[in-house]
């Protein structure tokens, strides 16, 4: 029998499989969007997590995240690249063309596990998958 979590954000609460590192908007987009079962591909998770990685340097760099941050991201997206966690990457590609469903999967992944990367070190920060993961990401 699959356990539950609650996962809440703007739209209100929804129950996510505490096995999976994804959180509330990549389970709403996978109850709602049901077009056929074709997975993105791992190219293109792949640079998603590069993108992520990259980007938290260079924000680390110009002082805009903390170095502890930066490093756990990196380090999440080094395992995403690796292959350890492609069962937590579950959208199909039939979404809309901005690829905003597959964007937050990958910062929902990321922060949660480098939210865990960086409990397993002690430390008081947490990740969050929009001001952190997807910093300086955003057209104004």
């Amino acid at each position: 029998m699959t356990e539950f979590r609650i996962e809440k954000n703007t739209m209100g609460e929804i129950k996510v499989p505490k096995d999976k590192f994804w959180g509330a908007q990549t389970q709403r987009s996978k109850e709602k969007i049901k077009i056929g079962s074709e997975k993105m591909p791992k190219e293109v998770v792949n640079a998603f997590a590069i993108l992520k990685r990259s980007t938290a340097i260079a924000n680390e760099r110009l002082g805009n995240l903390e170095s502890e941050k930066a490093e756990a991201i990196a380090a999440v997206c080094d395992d995403i690249i690796s292959g350890k966690y492609d069962e937590h990457f579950p959208l199909v590609v039939w979404q809309t063309g901005s690829g905003t469903q597959s964007n937050m999967n990958m910062n929902e992944v990321v922060a949660n596990r480098a939210t865990a990367y960086l409990k397993d070190k002690n430390s008081e920060f947490s990740i969050h998958p929009n001001d952190d993961v997807n910093r300086s990401q955003k057209l104004k």
